[in-house]
């Protein structure tokens, strides 16, 4: 995300873009300055697809919002893209445990 010192702009998928520039560098929909977090919000408030689409005079398509939805680990209300490897997202590593014989 840094190139010589300065932000730069992440492609997070075909529809979603985290741009310094734009709304200090949170998740947002290409061309615009919806941020995914918005429509995470709004999908967690139990609208339908089709009704956040219509919200947001179809700039925000349901193939968007599917992108948002696997993304959606990355994406922080408040909070500027902090790169695909911020903190620690990984699942703990299973354990074996011995077998009785």
């Amino acid at each position: 995300m840094k190139e010589n010192g300065k932000a730069q702009r992440v492609e997070l998928g075909r529809h979603i873009v985290a741009d310094p520039k734009i709304c200090h560098g949170q998740p947002t929909y290409k061309g615009t300055r919806i941020m995914a977090w918005i429509v995470l919000e709004q999908i967690e408030r139990g609208m339908t697809w089709d009704e956040i689409a219509g919200e947001w005079d179809g700039q925000v398509s349901r193939a968007a919002i599917a992108e948002t939805m696997a993304l959606s680990h990355l994406i922080r209300k408040d909070e500027p893209f902090q790169g695909f490897h911020a903190g620690n997202r990984r699942k703990p590593s299973r354990q074996s445990t011995p077998v009785a014989a």
